[in-house]
């Protein structure tokens, strides 16, 4: 098959690999029409993120058809058209049964900190990823679902981890009636994080970014405040000036780990490669909050060894929620907005890109060319 290949940092490129194959009974093997390059993979691009080997298939997003499944799978059957929560997950330990899929104890060696996560290094188990003709497909009784027939299937694709996300990210922020809200970021999860806050009973959502033809979208399909940090001296300042100096109720860091580079890096942060970033945009979150308010945080960040604001965290008696999302568990609802016509996820995609030509589609992204905002790979016109 053919297969998105990692061979070191900025360069990728697309290989004839092994077919996989069922490894375990409860496993599927899912023909990929459709995978996405996600803002998190372009940490792995950049060789940021800790133990992310060459020869690894990155991509966390992706649906298709399956192909093959193990004797003891009961919910599959061949050719079901299915979307693949980004989440590896067993469904049965003590956190799966209280709905933490993406803190599964039982599918990563590394398990103390996150659960399994396709295609995102050996930090987080080691699995190969979906930017490939054909996946393998563990616990595929629990993760995959088959796709509504009324849903697009970039809709689901989007599904697997941007909109859940920037969704989780919304409620992880517990946002009450008329509430400001700030979210850091106008990539794809922060965009569906500032759409989704309007769900939450927002009264005010003001998105932050440096990138102009992104906060054009955030206006458009978020129907958000915008404002460009690079037209401000302290951004920080700006905000308090309009939020009654006080701050916001309540601020979503959908930035993470600076992938892009673009957010002001911390002098230390820049000297050192094994980490996921420095911890600006969170630290501006810390900063752009009211005391009392929330900061919720669902960004893709490896180790910091430059400085969070605890200290002041602590002094403004602010709550922090965070976590990777749990993806499964925000489906319900979301097919109930998608359904009932409150958006269309796939409105921010820009690029569709055939997956031998994949390289250019990874530079097209991290470079933040040609307007690109979400980049999908088709994989198969089928």
């Amino acid at each position: 098959m053919r297969a998105m290949v990692y061979r070191g940092p900025c360069k990728v490129r697309v290989e004839q690999r092994p077919l996989p194959r069922i490894e375990h009974p409860n496993d599927a093997i899912v023909r990929v029409t459709h995978a996405a390059i996600c803002g998190s993979d372009l940490h792995l691009y950049h060789g940021m993120m800790p133990d992310t080997r060459p020869g690894m298939t990155f991509g966390h997003e992706f649906i298709g058809v399956v192909e093959s499944v193990g004797g003891s799978v009961q919910n599959l059957k061949v050719g079901d058209r299915v979307m693949v929560p980004f989440n590896v997950y067993c469904g049965t330990c003590y956190f799966c049964a209280r709905g933490l899929y993406s803190n599964c104890h039982n599918v990563n060696p590394n398990a103390t900190a996150v659960g399994g996560i396709y295609g995102y290094s050996h930090t987080c188990g080691g699995y190969d990823g979906g930017q490939a003709e054909f996946v393998r497909v563990p616990f595929a009784d629990v993760g995959p679902s088959v796709i509504p027939d009324w849903m697009d299937p970039e809709d689901a694709l989007l599904l697997t981890d941007a909109l859940a996300t920037g969704y989780f990210g919304a409620q992880l922020a517990d946002i009450r009636q008329g509430e400001t809200v700030i979210v850091f970021g106008a990539g794809p999860v922060g965009l569906y994080a500032a759409r989704s806050s309007w769900f939450m009973g927002a009264g005010r959502v003001i998105v932050i970014d440096h990138l102009q033809y992104r906060l054009d979208k955030a206006e458009t399909f978020a129907h958000a405040e915008t404002y460009n940090f690079a037209d401000y001296d302290d951004i920080i300042v700006h905000l308090k000036n309009i939020t009654d100096n006080i701050g916001a109720d309540r601020v979503i860091d959908a930035v993470g780990a600076e992938a892009d580079g673009h957010f002001l890096q911390h002098v230390t942060a820049t000297k050192l490669k094994l980490q996921g970033g420095s911890p600006v945009a969170l630290n501006w979150a810390i900063d752009s909050v009211r005391k009392g308010g929330t900061v919720s945080v669902m960004g893709a960040y490896g180790p910091i060894f430059s400085a969070v604001k605890f200290g002041d965290a602590m002094n403004k008696g602010l709550t922090l929620n965070m976590n990777q999302c749990p993806v499964k568990r925000q489906w319900p609802r979301l097919f109930e907005h998608i359904r009932n016509g409150y958006f269309k996820p796939n409105d921010i995609v820009t690029h569709r890109i055939p997956l031998e030509h994949i390289a250019d589609g990874y530079h097209i992204f991290s470079s933040k060319l040609d307007g690109c905002i979400k980049p999908i790979i088709v994989t198969d016109a089928g």
